[in-house]
């Protein structure tokens, strides 16, 4: 979390050094006193527990008031996992062990910003919060390993997906191809709540570049398995951070 809010730290200074730099090229800003009533933006999302990517795109309902739809996939990793490679051989890879699924979290949903502090004429940061919530999916593909195996006296490596009853540190190779389970793919469907702020330090009306900070609580009324020594999961809450660009316009 400490890391997060340093990142965050970063981002704002940042955006402040690039208002104060335009501010000394003397650039005027034509549409500083209209309302755009659309916008469009990406961004990444860096959180506690994986990265991911994001689609928003908003609307004005007022000068106060914003809605938005947003569309974003970020992994999910499980807090105990740590990663190791065997000692036993040369060249071996590494892989979590315990690892049943590789999780991604699909989300669409809408959800409203409010102001709270707009930008001083001069330039700076403008502050609002938001609130959004929507359907999630996770999506889980099975984890495939190398696995090594002796036969009289020989030894062969082997693709198999992992069995936390016959695979143990001992006969693992290394974490085979990520391609490997893509026929595997289930799906959980569920819920999803994000509540935050975002600060706008874009130095044109037009153009959009922020920095969002905040959480989000994924639910999913089946439980879904990442380790295989630990209980499936219900809900994944997690603290982010996400940088985003785009544009406003009419």
């Amino acid at each position: 979390m400490r890391l997060l809010i340093k990142i965050g730290i970063i981002f704002i200074f940042f955006g402040c050094s690039i208002n104060l730099s335009a501010q000394t090229e003397l650039k005027i800003d034509t549409t500083k006193n209209i309302i755009l009533q659309k916008e469009i933006s990406g961004g990444v999302i860096f959180h506690n527990r994986g990265w991911g990517i994001r689609f928003n795109k908003g609307k004005n309902l007022s000068a106060f008031k914003r809605r938005m739809f947003e569309v974003e996939m970020a992994e999910m990793k499980s807090l105990k996992q740590i990663r190791s490679i065997n000692p036993w051989y040369t060249n071996s890879k590494s892989y979590v062990y315990g690892k049943l699924n590789t999780i991604f979290i699909l989300r669409s949903g809408f959800g409203l910003q409010k102001l709270l502090n707009r930008k001083p004429y001069w330039g700076g940061v403008e502050l609002r919060y938001f609130f959004n919530g929507g359907a999630s999916l996770a999506i889980t593909k099975p984890i495939y390993l190398y696995i090594v195996t002796e036969e009289e006296h020989e030894s062969s490596i082997t693709e198999e997906k992992y069995d936390s009853n016959k695979h143990f540190s001992d006969n693992i190779y290394g974490r085979a191809p990520f391609t490997k389970g893509f026929n595997e793919i289930k799906i959980y469907p569920g819920i999803y709540a994000k509540l935050g702020f975002d600060f706008e330090f874009g130095v044109y009306n037009t153009k959009i570049k922020s920095l969002e900070v905040g959480a989000i609580i994924d639910f999913f009324p089946q439980a879904v398995p990442i380790m295989a020594f630990n209980e499936n999961e219900n809900y994944f809450l997690t603290f982010f951070i996400c940088f985003s660009f785009g544009k406003r316009y009419n």
